[in-house]
């Protein structure tokens, strides 16, 4: 098998050799550079036993209540007693928030860190996956393949973990893989999380060793529905839940049936979910929303350094107040190993980012940036109306796109400017983004109906042929230029165009969703309704 894989890649190659150098084609995912990969959260992580104790997909189903062992009315219990008679009517509300710490720890235990950050009984990678990286490394893969292919050098890690402390084990996989190559420098490329430890790295091992730079999807800038969440930024929205709904249909994330559909249509027709949303405006949500985030950060992801490495700059501060309480507090001296760790990465890298950045370009290495969109961001905060890929804006990941919402484009006296001063180029077809106040706009793609968590096809052959190029290619180098959108059926993308462009797996249409009119929202209300009630017999006669 590994002989017929290597004939097909030469193939490749000398047909890829054949064509004019740096034509409006990609080559495969292959190279005669090594290039390193560092992803997310996608790794499993195991217990000192060797049990699986957290994947991010599974993330949901230790609450379902299916574990024979759970006690979902003690727990319920638990939490609601304190609410409502400490609480409630004696405004005493330490109880309640402690027990719900303890459910939802209980949930998230084997997984959580210790106060300090760190490990707890040796969780981790998997002993079967360190060993296939100790394996990977004892080889040179161009010896075996003709060229470096995209599962050759991956770096594995425990991504929960302070990037700044991820680093160090990074050089060291990176000069693992120089030696055993003896290549002069590598070609890095990064999703996820994975770009908050590759700034890391740079910040304390500089530029030497990278001969190019892809980064997709990246975090590093910030995650809004992380970042939002934990620094009082909380609003919820129908509209954006049903969207994010659709979108977990259309993109394989879960099932959604069509009665869940509609009868949450029917809750926002009908105000419910406004009522609730009236709530955060509330005497008491103020009261209670410092405490209740505190709860529920330090009971499930948010002892992982990893995950605040998303908070943005101008969020950290706040969220941090609202996790671990003020300066002084009992919080903040209960987790003080860990605070530290959160204050050296935002000193370090989260306020350096453009800085970090541009010294990879100005050390003349090969960049490549991909920001995606499409998609409905998580809804619950500020943000959610906001061009993202579900998890992160596209300001975000772009570092500084300008965009317009879900709901708009950007206007045509904005257009007009921009094109009066020869950027109108930058304007995508869909009139969504400028990419011309990104930090580097040549050097930045947009991929319109791919979520975030899907690595496209595309995506990794424009991030190879760019950081393993002998020179920087832009998006000029490319037929298909700064724009394309993602064909599902293919795995692919192609060349935006205004015809192609109206991907979203919804309409958002801001007159239909925020009707001024009463009457309208009357008509709307009784068509929600009457969708639900077929829905209901529909569902009922399964």
């Amino acid at each position: 098998m590994k002989k017929l894989l290597s004939l097909l890649v030469v193939g490749v190659m000398l047909f890829t050799l054949g064509t004019p150098a740096y034509a409006a084609t990609l080559t495969s995912w292959w190279s005669t550079i090594p290039v390193v990969s560092i992803a997310g959260d996608s790794e499993p992580l195991y217990d000192g036993n060797g049990n699986q104790i957290f994947k991010t997909t599974d993330i949901l189903k230790g609450m379902t209540g299916d574990d024979e062992d759970s006690d979902i009315m003690g727990a319920v219990a638990n939490v609601l007693y304190p609410f409502l008679v400490e609480g409630m009517l004696f405004d005493k509300w330490d109880n309640y928030y402690n027990n719900l710490y303890e459910e939802i720890a209980d949930i998230f235990e084997d997984s959580l860190l210790t106060k300090d950050g760190e490990p707890k009984d040796g969780s981790g990678l998997s002993e079967e996956r360190k060993k296939d990286v100790a394996e990977n490394l004892k080889k040179d893969a161009k010896e075996e393949w003709g060229c470096y292919l995209d599962w050759n050098y991956k770096f594995h890690y425990d991504w929960r973990l302070d990037p700044l402390t991820i680093a160090d084990q990074f050089k060291d996989y990176i000069d693992a893989v120089k030696e055993v190559t003896g290549a002069e420098k590598v070609a890095i490329t990064g999703l996820c999380l994975g770009t908050n430890v590759i700034l890391a790295y740079v910040l304390k091992y500089g530029t030497d060793d990278i001969y190019g730079l892809g980064i997709d999807g990246s975090t590093v800038n910030g995650m809004e529905p992380i970042s939002e969440a934990i620094s009082g930024k909380i609003a919820l929205d129908g509209n954006s839940i049903m969207r994010i709904l659709v979108d977990c249909n259309v993109y394989n994330v879960m099932e959604v049936n069509d009665f869940i559909l509609k009868t949450v249509d029917l809750a926002n027709k009908s105000g419910l979910i406004g009522a609730v949303s009236g709530f955060t405006e509330s005497e008491l949500y103020a009261k209670l929303e410092k405490g209740v985030t505190s709860a529920l950060a330090r009971a499930s992801v948010l002892t992982w350094p990893g995950y605040w490495a998303t908070v943005k700059k101008d969020d950290f501060e706040t969220a941090k107040e609202f996790v671990f309480g003020p300066e002084g507090s009992e919080l903040r001296k209960e987790y003080a190993g860990l605070i530290k760790k959160l204050d050296d990465y935002h000193t370090n890298v989260r306020v350096r980012i453009p800085e970090l950045l541009s010294q990879v370009k100005d050390s003349g290495a090969n960049l490549a940036i991909i920001a995606k969109y499409g998609c409905q961001m998580i809804p619950l905060t500020e943000s959610q109306t906001l061009v993202a890929d579900q998890f992160a804006s596209v300001n975000s990941a772009s570092f500084g796109a300008t965009t317009s919402t879900v709901y708009d484009t950007l206007s045509e006296e904005y257009i007009a400017g921009r094109v009066s001063e020869g950027k109108g180029k930058y304007i995508s077809p869909d009139k969504q983004i400028d990419a011309s106040t990104c930090l580097f706009p040549d050097n930045t793609w947009f991929i319109k109906g791919n979520k975030h968590s899907n690595w496209s096809v595309w995506e990794t052959q424009l991030l190879y042929t760019v950081t393993t190029a002998d020179r920087q290619l832009t998006v000029d180098d490319f037929d298909f230029g700064q724009y394309v959108v993602y064909e599902k059926e293919s795995n692919f993308a192609v060349k935006m165009t205004e015809e192609n462009c109206n991907v979203e797996a919804w309409e958002a249409d801001k007159e239909k969703d925020y009707p001024t009119s009463i009457l309208t929202r009357i008509k709307n209300f009784f068509e929600a309704f009457v969708a639900w009630i077929k829905a209901l017999f529909e569902f009922a006669s399964k």
